[in-house]
């Protein structure tokens, strides 16, 4: 499972029984369940090492996918796996779902999210996140926080880690026009780590703001490597256009599949 079951999209049919909404409905309740027993059991790992939270993380990732596929139907799928290179690299992920936050988890024995520092304040689950030593952001301190950010990423690149982060900072609607920050940028300059670019369609299956958990394939693609060194605004283009050019392609291979997953407009939604 933790493969992710890579099939051909095109080959999935609609999973049988009771419809999406009743589906849906149920998965999220046992994701809910599963997580929160999860955390309250794994409690003591906080104590015990960044890696005990990990592996307990990585549990979360293969439970909440088996639950998914078994209940909604909706596999995932890693291509271009052979692309992940070893030691220290910046994941830069286009973010469409709570999928890819976790299922990423599951290719990498060492990693660390950039994240908003609220989070840390959740009973638990910030708890948690504290004791894997992921970097928060204060996003009110501005060159501070960032100063602060890059510090800790240059620090943990020397562990041979992966740094992931999401170049446009929170979740996008399917199809919504590109939104990317210069954060990404100032950590590739300030680390001198290679890029690790990926695209995925999640947001087709698990869309942002919706509890539907639609049946099909669902894929996250590791583009090649940008390799360090670029200028900025090279290595922010060549980045955008790699990952927004995968994306698009995974959204149509989805559709294509099965076109009533075509991600429909939201009136009056100012990111759509």
């Amino acid at each position: 499972m933790e493969d992710a079951q890579i099939q051909s999209a095109a080959s999935t049919p609609p999973a049988p029984g009771p419809s999406v909404a009743i589906r849906s409905t149920i998965y999220n309740i046992a994701f809910y369940i599963n997580i929160v027993g999860l955390m309250i059991l794994g409690l003591p790992t906080m104590f015990m090492g960044r890696h005990a939270v990990f592996a307990l993380a990585r549990a979360w990732a293969r439970t909440s996918l088996w639950l998914l596929e078994k209940i909604c139907g909706t596999r995932l799928e890693f291509r271009g796996v052979e692309n992940i290179p070893r030691g220290g690299v910046i994941v830069a992920a286009k973010h469409q779902s709570v999928l890819e936050t976790f299922a990423l988890t599951l290719k990498f024995e060492d990693f660390s999210y950039v994240l908003k520092r609220e989070l840390m304040w959740i009973p638990l689950f910030g708890w948690l996140l504290k004791g894997a030593e992921q970097i928060a952001i204060d996003r009110a301190s501005g060159k501070a926080a960032l100063q602060q950010v890059l510090a800790r990423a240059a620090a943990f690149m020397k562990q041979n880690g992966a740094l992931f982060i999401f170049p446009e900072g929170t979740r996008r609607p399917v199809g919504a026009p590109p939104r990317y920050k210069p954060g990404v940028v100032h950590i590739y300059r300030a680390t001198g780590a290679p890029c690790l670019p990926v695209a995925l369609n999640t947001g087709v299956f698990w869309p942002r703001r919706s509890f539907m958990r639609k049946p099909g394939v669902a894929v996250i693609e590791f583009l090649p490597v940008i390799e360090p060194g670029l200028e900025d605004d090279v290595f922010a283009r060549r980045m955008r256009v790699d990952i927004e050019a995968a994306t698009e392609a995974l959204v149509a291979e989805a559709v294509k599949a099965n076109p009533a997953l075509a991600p429909q407009p939201r009136p009056g939604d100012p990111s759509a």
